[in-house]
């Protein structure tokens, strides 16, 4: 119970990635605020976790994009917990398409939900942790950000904003106690993948590239946020940690 009665947001954490560090959270005995677009979808998480973990949770809408939707979930969750011991920054987007074919549009929304949402969220939610003289942030970037992948070029400049991101507030929020660290996944199986594994010769290839020749799990993910959030990693901040089966050991 590494997390024992810690209060910990998660954005984007109906499906995918996001749940499987709320699962993982949950098992440690934190007490968990799923935030997604669709409420009632939140609600269900929430039911399934306090009903295996015997934890306290809190459903709260929220589109990252909108400032006004971040500051509403960190109010609701002061309001609830009264405090913000962990926040995970997961929720992102990825679309397709060529350099020539990309719109500014596309680009303007991936880099609001991936990146801005990161300043936005840990900015909301430092303003109680410098208060406390304690927090853990943890935000997910991705291997893309550290090296190129076709067609997702807005992705990957999101993903390796964060990078620099992380390390930024991590100088600057270390005064106050706050460590701030990011998660750069490989391939992980969600339904954020699913159209490329779903292609037999896309798939095969990412697998070759993947020394260990599997594919990564939400709860790899889920594991490896728990260590940063928990006091096994109070020495560790600034950091990126990369869990990818070896992609980038080639």
């Amino acid at each position: 119970m590494r997390l024992k009665n810690k209060i910990a947001i998660i954005t984007g954490s109906q499906r995918g990635i996001g749940l499987g560090i709320a699962e993982e959270m949950a098992k440690e005995g934190a007490n968990v605020v799923i935030s997604d677009l669709d409420q009632k979808d939140c609600e269900k998480v929430c039911q399934s976790l306090e009903k295996k973990y015997k934890i306290k949770t809190l459903a709260v809408k929220c589109d990252v994009s909108k400032k006004s939707e971040i500051d509403d979930l960190i109010e609701q969750t002061i309001t609830k917990f009264k405090r913000i011991d962990i926040l995970v920054n997961n929720a992102g987007i990825v679309r397709f398409g060529s350099l020539l074919q990309k719109t500014e549009k596309e680009w303007d929304a991936t880099l609001d939900i991936n990146l801005k949402s990161v300043f936005l969220c840990t900015q909301a939610a430092a303003k109680y942790m410098v208060k406390q003289k304690s927090g853990k942030i943890i935000s997910l970037a991705s291997i893309a950000g550290m090296v190129g992948f076709e067609n997702v070029a807005d992705y990957c400049a999101s993903k390796g904003g964060i990078i620099n991101l992380t390390k930024e507030l991590a100088l600057e929020l270390a005064k106050y106690n706050i460590n701030v660290n990011a998660i750069a996944p490989g391939i992980i199986e969600t339904k954020m993948t699913e159209g490329m594994l779903k292609d037999a010769k896309s798939r095969e290839n990412l697998l070759a590239q993947t020394p260990l020749r599997r594919f990564g799990q939400p709860q790899d993910i889920g594991k490896a946020a728990v260590f940063l959030a928990s006091e096994e990693a109070n020495f560790i901040t600034g950091h990126t940690l990369v869990i990818d089966g070896g992609w980038l050991a080639r």
